[in-house]
This record gives structure tokens, sequence and C-alpha cells, in this order.
């Protein structure tokens, strides 16, 4: 698929580009953002590279991964990431960060939505999965004012620089944003 640009009343989300390169460097020093994802630590600038050159690039290309720099200005600083990923029997995941100067302003609920909205209009998603190590306290705020319904804790079940770590998992469906399912839903 080629990238797309998904738009909110305060956000432009568009795919990476190399001109990002410096700026998800920059926030990847963050020690929140390397605690609680999945990012090399230490995060170098070869490492921003292989992520927007490679990672971006090839998710698109390949329809196995989504991946937008939030912005709050069509051209200005990035401000976040979010990314839809692992893409299995119509489900997708989602992963976020939000640089720290950014936190605590709801755009990442905010992007989150509008991606979830996009994921089950566009791509036939019917269940979008939210997981976070246990503990990512930040994370699961944005998961739960977005709405996700929480589902408990898989053991072992996000590996994390070489650890397996228990982690939160949570699901949002079509119908919980109103929205219509490709496949009817048989709730137990």
């Amino acid at each position: 698929m080629e990238p797309v640009t998904l738009t909110t009343d305060r956000l432009y989300l568009r795919t990476f580009v190399s001109a990002d390169i410096d700026e998800v460097y920059v926030a990847a020093q963050d020690p929140d953002i390397q605690r609680w994802t999945t990012i090399p630590s230490p995060y170098a600038r070869v490492d921003a590279e292989y992520f927007i050159d490679r990672v971006v690039t090839e998710g698109w290309r390949t329809d196995t991964e989504y991946t937008f720099a939030l912005r709050t200005e069509e051209h200005g600083p990035v401000v976040g990431a979010i990314g839809l990923h692992h893409p299995r029997a119509g489900a997708w995941e989602v992963g976020f960060w939000t640089a720290k100067e950014c936190r605590g302003r709801g755009y990442m609920t905010e992007a989150v939505l509008k991606v979830a909205r996009w994921a089950f209009t566009d791509l036939a998603c019917t269940r979008l999965e939210w997981r976070a190590e246990v503990g990512n306290t930040g994370s699961r705020t944005v998961a739960e004012k977005a709405g996700f319904t929480m589902e408990g804790v898989l053991r072992a079940g996000l590996p994390n620089k070489g650890t397996l770590r228990d982690c939160w998992i949570a699901s949002l469906l079509p119908t919980d944003l109103r929205l219509p399912s490709p496949l009817q839903h048989l709730p137990s």
C-alpha cells in the first residue's frame, strides 16, 4: 500500500521520511521510551536510520506494518509515533510512543482513535489489540481513554531486549466505535 496521511482536529499523521531521522533519534533518547518500548537501548542514530529507511518503508510496501509520525502542524516537529503491526486473522496490534515534552495533552489518544477508525474502515480490521508491559501506566491510560477493554495479563507475553515480560492486553472492536464489523461477533 502507498502510505496515507490521516488528520484529526489537532494532528497530522503521515509516514516517517528520512528527514525525520534526527527527531526520532532525539526523542528515543528518553529513558521512558527506551524502557517501555522494544526499541534498542542504548538507541543510536543508526537505529533511527534503520527504523525509518527499512522498517517503516518495508512495512508499507509489504502491507505488514503501517507506521505514522504524529505532528501538530503539517510540517511541524514529530511529537510521537503510532503503528499497526502483526496482522493476523483480521486483527492488528497498535503500538505508540509520545515525545516526553508532548505527553499529557491527549495527542496519543486522539491518534489511536483515528488510526483505529482507519484500520476498521480501510483495512477491514476485525479487532485492534494493544499490549504493554505490566507497569506501563502511561500507555495503559491512553488505551483506556481510547475505549479499549482490558482483557488481562499475558505471562511472558512480550519479548523486550532479550527478556520475556508479562504484559497487559486489551482490545477495541469496530462496534466499540459504532462502526460495522466485517464479521459478526458472537459474544459468549
